[in-house]
């Protein structure tokens, strides 16, 4: 079992920057690919970035890439995705989730999930 708690969400202007944290209970988060999906107000979850569980290989949707890193510390079993660039349709709540199996891009491949933080970027 993982608990999983997201922070560092909040109000911000285009164009600006905010990261946030993923912070896991257990011994085992280091066993765990690890992802980041969104969902802004009437529209479905989608994927974000995902992270192995070495934090070797990451995947991002092309809608982030090159503005948006993911990472992770386990020693300190905590993911974070750094936000850069933000753009209005950047808001939305993110939700941090871990897959025992993969880092897949597939939010039904994740076995457990936080309670999400608001992202909210200002035109």
């Amino acid at each position: 079992q993982v608990q999983l708690v997201e922070s560092g969400g909040g109000l911000v202007q285009a164009g600006g920057s905010l990261r946030l944290s993923c912070a896991a209970s257990g011994r085992t988060f280091s066993m765990y690919g690890m992802g980041w999906f969104r969902q802004a107000p009437g529209k479905e979850r989608e994927f974000v970035a995902a992270i192995s569980w070495s934090g070797r290989n990451t995947r991002y949707a092309d809608s982030v890439k090159g503005r948006f890193t993911i990472s992770r510390d386990n020693a300190k079993n905590t993911m974070y995705l750094q936000m850069k660039s933000l753009k209005p349709e950047d808001t939305a709540v993110y939700y941090c989730a871990a897959d025992r199996t993969d880092w897949s891009t597939s939010m039904s491949q994740y076995d457990f999930w936080g309670q999400g933080t608001q992202v909210t970027v200002s035109s």
